[in-house]
């Protein structure tokens, strides 16, 4: 785990999930995941107006309400849950192979500073060889992000190795849709059952949302 990642104990005795946390962190598989649909309209207009790139956009829209929702800066290490301070971005990217590597990005509490630190690490990230793993990108204060381009999903599942002590969330989304005059956006999330339930996911899809509606002026901070 990086050095710079901050996070204290959560306070297990008094959670009202502790039962949930020993319950589902017991199973094999505690990870669950829903699909959604998310609104691009605004986000598509404003990206466009700003020359931001609309991929990169609804990243930060969702690392932005990662922070804002407590539950997804929860991880657990030696098998007790912990709270991190601050949650950033570990996306993949397509190289011009075809394949792809592994790109750490920094959060910031607005999109053009995060732009700053984002975008230098990308360019860093394709010229490493292989899938480009680094101690940034096995972080455990990120949240595991992959965009398909190329696939209207109504469900997804992940590759995991059930011996590996896994707990980050897992966000995809996949290609953009014109319905009438919206345009629309299929997003996976899948997120450990022992650190939260359906109730936390649904909170995170309405801040999403709420941040794609908006022209960038939202910050964690002011929620």
């Amino acid at each position: 785990m990086n050095d710079s990642a901050t996070y204290r104990p959560l306070d297990l005795d008094n959670w009202n999930r502790k039962e949930h946390f020993e319950f589902f962190s017991a199973m094999e598989e505690p990870f669950f995941g829903v699909t959604v649909q998310l609104d691009l309209t605004k986000a598509y207009a404003y990206c466009k107006s700003k020359g931001y790139s609309l991929s990169l956009y609804y990243l930060y829209a969702a690392a932005w309400a990662s922070n804002a929702v407590e539950s997804f800066s929860y991880r657990i290490i030696d098998n007790m849950p912990v709270v991190f301070d601050t949650i950033h971005l570990n996306a993949v990217q397509l190289k011009e192979d075809q394949s792809f590597v592994f790109t750490y990005m920094p959060f910031a509490d607005n999109y053009e500073d995060f732009l700053k630190g984002a975008l230098p690490e990308r360019e860093a990230a394709l010229l490493r060889p292989g899938l480009g793993i680094t101690e940034d990108t096995k972080r455990l204060d990120s949240i595991h992000y992959s965009v398909l381009p190329w696939l209207d999903f109504s469900s997804l599942s992940h590759a995991r190795s059930f011996s590996f002590p896994d707990s980050c969330p897992k966000i995809s989304f996949g290609k953009m849709v014109s319905e009438s005059d919206r345009l629309r956006i299929p997003c996976a999330i899948h997120v450990h059952h022992g650190l939260m339930d359906g109730f936390h996911v649904g909170q995170l899809v309405d801040k999403i949302q709420e941040f794609l509606n908006q022209n960038g002026s939202l910050k964690p901070d002011g929620l």
